[in-house]
């Protein structure tokens, strides 16, 4: 059992100490890599909506000029029944085909999401994958690289060198959604409370530093508490981003009310003064 305290300093331990292990030639640590690996995973499922998103627009265009899309005549039958000439009738059940296939494409929905799952939990939940079991307790020193990244990210858009800048990234959010419900591990990671414990992690050390600040007149350590109020402002900002970017990107995943992270309709703060959020992270 680990205090939610105790718990951001060790994964920070962790986060930097995995780099001891060894990095590749562009100065990545194994779990960069990995959290490079989720976004791809993620990304792959953005421009499958993307795609898909196109593909209904087009047929919605396709479609304004049919009049009634629930009550579509069959022209086949029409044209026979008025003893039409063999090529009417023919050119009739190709637009037949071509309607029925347009508003088969229109009507589909967001299935594909589901299919996708489908297709791929067998092979995820098979025995020769068992040390997936517990991915989802790497999820929170994934998160921790993940906000590091994008605050390093922000920072270079305003230098000269804008090598790796970058200011929204939804892929890992997407990512660890669809690996999460692969695996069925909604409620296992919901149990740690991790964005919770995070946010009260963020909350003591504010208060530490404003203590600080209020009982020290030391010129310099007052911009040092200052700089690290910042710094702790700029933390707090990316996880809860981070937080509602995952959430949402659950709902695409879901299949019924439980698929839902439990504190959905709360705030990291709000989920934080839940009974529930009380308990230690395990």
């Amino acid at each position: 059992v680990v205090s939610t305290q105790s718990t951001g300093k060790g994964l920070i331990s962790l986060n930097r100490g995995i780099r001891k292990l060894g990095l590749t030639p562009e100065g990545l640590s194994f779990l960069d890599q990995f959290r490079i690996l989720v976004t791809h995973i993620g990304n792959a499922m953005g421009y499958i909506r993307m795609i898909r998103s196109g593909g209904i627009h087009a047929t919605a265009n396709a479609m304004r000029y049919v009049p009634d899309l629930d009550d579509i005549v069959n022209l086949e039958e029409l044209t026979r029944e008025e003893e039409l000439p063999a090529d009417t009738v023919q050119a009739a059940a190709i637009l037949d085909s071509v309607l029925d296939n347009l508003t088969k494409n229109f009507t589909e929905g967001t299935a594909y999401f589901k299919m996708l799952v489908d297709v791929f939990t067998k092979s995820m939940r098979d025995p020769k994958n068992q040390h997936l079991k517990n991915f989802y307790m790497i999820i929170p020193p994934l998160t921790l690289n993940f906000v590091e990244q994008m605050m390093n990210g922000k920072e270079k858009i305003n230098k000269k060198n804008k090598i790796g800048a970058t200011f929204t990234d939804d892929g890992f959010s997407m990512g660890i959604a669809y690996i999460l419900k692969l695996l069925d591990q909604y409620s296992a990671f919901d149990s740690l409370h991790w964005f919770q414990s995070v946010n009260a992690k963020f909350s003591s050390e504010e208060k530490a530093v404003k203590e600080s600040r209020r009982k020290e007149t030391d010129v310099k350590l007052d911009q040092t508490n200052t700089l690290t109020m910042k710094r702790l402002d700029q933390y707090r900002q990316e996880f809860e981003l981070l937080y509602y970017s995952l959430s949402s990107a659950r709902i695409f995943f879901r299949t019924d009310l439980e698929d839902l992270p439990v504190e959905v309709n709360k705030t990291p703060v709000e989920a934080t003064a839940s009974p529930a959020t009380g308990a230690n992270t395990t």
